[in-house]
Formats: structure tokens, C-alpha cells, sequence
């Protein structure tokens, strides 16, 4: 008997050297325990005061469904039965199929189960296969307990119940059927082959990650662990521990403003990210947070406390400062005034010379000379019916354009006028021509062109009557005028 209980040991040892996994289909056990007999001698389920006939055995299951199994079963050992008067012991060998349904799925540790089945009984200790030392063994049932100690151990306790066809292994031809209780405690391996993919230590059978890469933690479906669950696993999550949005691979934005918490100035508040999240009402490129300048007009240059700079130090921010790049006064809004006469150069058609604001900077022209310039403007004769200057007007053009550079911001406007003689359309154009010689003549002589104008008027505006000679000499004229 303990041969083959250290038989049965050394199968069970050499199967659990392949280490499986929790899933694999097929198991294989080894077990031992005690029987006893009930039969015609007497009864002595469960009793205590009865000598105990002890037995051993293997096992090996197959995995049909999360409750149900399929098992087949040997055992050897003795059976027997110690009365007052009479008694009996014999060797036996048994084998039995089983059906085994479980209470619990297998995801439980402890896991009852009930049996049903059929088998045979050999009472012989040589193992001689003759008809008459077979019983046969119907029902065969029972119940008991799984407990799991890992993925591939298991130990179990069990009572089967054993009803034979037979009512003579007790010596007793006539009367009840001699039926047996087997107490077996028994240790259980789980065998096969079962395919992990990615490597995570869950079947692909039960994987509903299977890509999931190596050396990540997954959980009992062998998928990558999210212990924040906010859907972006552990191992991608910048912020595993704390809830966060995929945009920002986990972590949080309490203020939605694309910045994460961590990295957010302005936490509570939305802002940019360009500011690390913080908001900047005045659009001038400095957080509310760091700005004393809160209200700066948009487009104002600012430093680094969001006030607006003076870049020519005049003491005129440079939103207020109508020169920004040059030095000036602030009554002026921040330009110079050259000549000091109160009008920035910036609007001074004179910047050199003190002028008032009437003439744009420039100094006021001599009586003297808008007399002397009058004076000229009717001295200025053409040729008959043509444009060409005569030469006694070119000394007086000379004059004039004297006058003028004393005076560089004033401008001239050059009139021309023609008597009522020929057409009309003639006489506009004439006019134009002489008016445009005058000008020409003077820009020769180094007057700025833009200073000058020259408008025709033919005969539109006289200044006599044209029914006489000296009225038509009077229309035939030039007119000076200048301004600023």
C-alpha cells in the first residue's frame, strides 16, 4: 500500500514540472483516504470505533465548461469490515468516470461540487481480470470542496458513495448489496498549453488586450492597468494617478484651456498656453497675473510688468507718443520742434525756421514781397497767340524765384487768363500752356515742383470788360498767389 501511495506521489511530482496557466483544460491528481463498508455485517459510515482500511490513488480531469468537468478515477487499497463475531478485509482495485458539476465558477478560490457517475470494483490483490471478482459500481456519487492554493495547485476533500451490484464480498450471499464511503483528500494539478501572445501572464483566451506591449501591467482581462480610469492606460498616462483628458495624454485641465494642471499658472482660470494658461485681457502678450498695466491699448508695445515702453525716453509712452523712435517734448505728444516755434516737426512744413501754426510752421511772407510777387505776376508776357515767354518776363521770373526760396514752405499757385478773342475751348487750353511755362521756368531754376500748381482759366475770369482794347489787354494776364 505505501509503494503506491509513493507511486501515485511521484506522477503528481512529475507532471508539476511544467508549469501552466489558470486556464488550461486538463488536470491530473493524486489522493488517498480511508473506506468503509456498509453491507449485511453491519454499518460503519461515519462511525469511529471501527478499524479504518486505507487506499490511494490517481485522477485525471478535463475542463468541459466553468461548472462542469469530466474526471476519471483509480484507486487501490483495501476494503473491509471488523464485527464481534465475524469480519472480512479485501484488496480492491476501482475505476470510475465521473460528471462533475461545480457550485462555483472558477474564478472562486473555495469551489463546491457535487458527482455523479458509474465504475467498477476488482477484488483481487494479483489484478486476475476474472468476471466473478468484478462488481460494478452503479451509482457512483458524491460531493466536496476545491480549495486553489495557485493558478496550477489545487487540494480537495471529498466523499464518494460506492453502490455495487454485488452482496458477497462481506460472505454473506443473501440479503443487502455491499456499498462503500471512500473520505479522500487528494491534490491537483492543472496541465496543457495554453497561448499568451503578448506575455502579460493572461491566455489569449481570456485576453481582450492581446497587443498589449511587453512589460506592462494589465489587469485580470490583460489589458494595460488604468488605475485613474479615465480610459488612457498607466503606462501612456503622463498623469497615472489622477483622472485627465487624452488630448493631454491624462492629465487634468480643470480650466479647459489645453494646458494641464501641472504646468497651468492659472489653474482655475482659462487662459493661453502661449502664457502657460493664464488669461490676458489687454491682448499685449503679459498674463493678468504679472500685469500692472492692465488696460494698455491693443498693439502697444509692453514690457515685462505689461506697461507700455518708451522706447526714445522722452518721457512719452510710446501708445501715446506721436514720434516713438525720436525724442521730444511731451506738449507735443512725444516729438521735437526743431525751430521752437510750438508745432512739431513732424506737421512743420518749416522745420527750421519758426513759422505759426497758420502758415503749418512757417514764418509769415514780407508784405513787401506778396506786393513784389503781384507785381511780377503782371509783368509776365508771352508771345502773340502762343505759350513761349517773352524775354522781358525771364529777368522778373528770376526775381520771383528768389523770393520764393526765402519762404521753402510756401507753395504758388500760377494762374493763367485769356481775353474773349477766338474759342473758347482755345482759349482754355492757351491759358493752361502759358500758366505751365511759368511753372516750368521756375522748377528750372531750382523751385520743388511739388510747391508749384498751374491751372488755365481762358476767358472765364475777367477782370474788364472785353468790348475794348485796354479791357482785353487787362484779361490777358498771369496772377501769382501763394500760400501755405
Amino acid at each position: 500500500m505505501k509503494k503506491l501511495l509513493f507511486l501515485c506521489l511521484c506522477i503528481g511530482i512529475t507532471f508539476a514540472s511544467n508549469a501552466q496557466t489558470a486556464d488550461k483544460k486538463w488536470s491530473i491528481g493524486v489522493n488517498g483516504g480511508v473506506a468503509q463498508y456498509n453491507g449485511d455485517l453491519g454499518r460503519d459510515w461515519y462511525q469511529t470505533d471501527k478499524p479504518y482500511y486505507g487506499f490511494g490513488g490517481i485522477t485525471v480531469s478535463r475542463y468541459l465548461w466553468d461548472y462542469l468537468d469530466v474526471n476519471v478515477s483509480y484507486a487501490r487499497g483495501n476494503v473491509g469490515y471488523d464485527a464481534d463475531v465475524t469480519g472480512f478485509k479485501s484488496d480492491f482495485s476501482s475505476v470510475a468516470m465521473h460528471l462533475k458539476f461545480n457550485l462555483f465558477s472558477p474564478k472562486y478560490i473555495i469551489r463546491p461540487y457535487l458527482f455523479g457517475g458509474i465504475g467498477a470494483i476488482l477484488y483481487d490483490n494479483q489484478l486476475n481480470f476474472h468476471k466473478e471478482k468484478i462488481d460494478t459500481v452503479l451509482p457512483s456519487a458524491g460531493g466536496g470542496v476545491t480549495f486553489r492554493l495557485s493558478p496550477e495547485f489545487s487540494v480537495y476533500l471529498q466523499e464518494s458513495f460506492m453502490y455495487t451490484n454485488n452482496d458477497a464480498r462481506d460472505g454473506v450471499v443473501s440479503g443487502k448489496n455491499d456499498d462503500y464511503l471512500f473520505h479522500t483528500v487528494g491534490l491537483t494539478y492543472n496541465l496543457g498549453s495554453s497561448k499568451d501572445t503578448d506575455g502579460d501572464g493572461v491566455s489569449d483566451k481570456k485576453d481582450t488586450c492581446p497587443d498589449t506591449p511587453a512589460l506592462v501591467a494589465v489587469d485580470k482581462m490583460g489589458c494595460p492597468l488604468d488605475k485613474d480610469a479615465d480610459g488612457i492606460a498607466d503606462y501612456l498616462d503622463a498623469c497615472p494617478d489622477v483622472s485627465g483628458s487624452k488630448a493631454l495624454n491624462g492629465c487634468p485641465d480643470k480650466d479647459n484651456d489645453g494646458v494641464e494642471d501641472s504646468k497651468d499658472r492659472c489653474p482655475d482660470q482659462a487662459g493661453l498656453t502661449s502664457l502657460s494658461g493664464c488669461p490676458d485681457a489687454d491682448k499685449d502678450g503679459v498674463a493678468d497675473l504679472d500685469d500692472i498695466c492692465a488696460n494698455t491699448k491693443l498693439g502697444t508695445k509692453v514690457n515685462a510688468k505689461g506697461c507700455p515702453i518708451d522706447s526714445d525716453k522722452d518721457g512719452v509712452t510710446d501708445d501715446l507718443d506721436r514720434c516713438p523712435d525720436v525724442a521730444g517734448v511731451q506738449s507735443l505728444k512725444g516729438c521735437p520742434d526743431a525751430d521752437g516755434d510750438g508745432i512739431a516737426d513732424l506737421d512743420d512744413r518749416c522745420p527750421n525756421a519758426k513759422g505759426s501754426a497758420a502758415n503749418k510752421g512757417c514764418p509769415e511772407i514780407a508784405p513787401a514781397d506778396i506786393v513784389r510777387i503781384t507785381y511780377i505776376g503782371s509783368k509776365i508776357f508771352f508771345e502773340n497767340n502762343s505759350d513761349k515767354l517773352k524775354v522781358a518776363s525771364l529777368s522778373q521770373l528770376d526775381e520771383l524765384s528768389k523770393i520764393l526760396y526765402k519762404y521753402e514752405g510756401a507753395s504758388l499757385t500760377i494762374e493763367g487768363h485769356t481775353d474773349s478773342v477766338g474759342a473758347d475751348e482755345y482759349n482754355l487750353t492757351l491759358s493752361q500752356k502759358r500758366a505751365e511755362s511759368v511753372r516750368q521756368y521756375l522748377i528750372g531754376k531750382g523751385i520743388l515742383e511739388t510747391r508749384l500748381f498751374s491751372v488755365g482759366f481762358g476767358e472765364t475770369k475777367p477782370v474788364a470788360t472785353n468790348t475794348t482794347t485796354l479791357g482785353k489787354a487787362k484779361n490777358r494776364r498771369v496772377e501769382l498767389k501763394t500760400n501755405y
